[in-house]
């Protein structure tokens, strides 16, 4: 059994994709994902699952999701290992503005605010044609602990 973590883009913002915690809880137990606990009301979950690959869960939550819902999201499932990782390489020296990139995480501190900030998230989308979804580094940090405990 391993321990996951969901991050689920564009939820719950702005008062647009409308998606109950409770909705996503129900997901990951139906696709027989145990101990599910989310964070926050922005698309963060913990969850303990087997034999299922990451790539695989992030298509099976997302399908999950627009069967119970309707919602087109993008999901991105990281194992706690991972998210230890990224917690483990704090950004906070960097200077603002500045972008470091990790290992599939790309640091990016907003001093000024997320929508002040150059659009990192669009442009790596745009030229590495990847999925991105932006979490703050207190979310990082809660979902890491949750994820490790």
């Amino acid at each position: 059994m391993a321990r996951y973590a969901v991050l689920i883009r564009g939820v719950n913002v702005g008062g647009r994709q409308k998606l109950a915690m409770a909705d996503l809880r129900a997901v990951l137990a139906g696709l027989g994902c145990t101990g599910a606990r989310t964070l926050l009301q922005s698309g963060n979950a913990v969850f303990d699952a087997d034999g299922t690959s990451a790539a695989q869960l992030e298509q099976d939550i997302a399908a999950g999701i627009a069967g119970l819902t309707g919602l087109s999201v993008r999901c991105l499932v990281r194992e706690s290992s991972e998210l230890d990782a990224v917690t483990e390489h704090d950004p906070a020296g960097l200077d603002p503005g500045r972008v470091m990139l990790g290992d599939r995480v790309i640091y990016h501190w907003c001093p000024a605010g997320y929508s002040q900030a150059p659009p990192v998230a669009a442009y790596t989308e745009k030229k590495l044609r990847v999925a991105v979804t932006a979490r703050n580094w207190n979310t990082v940090t809660k979902l890491a602990a949750l994820a490790s405990g």
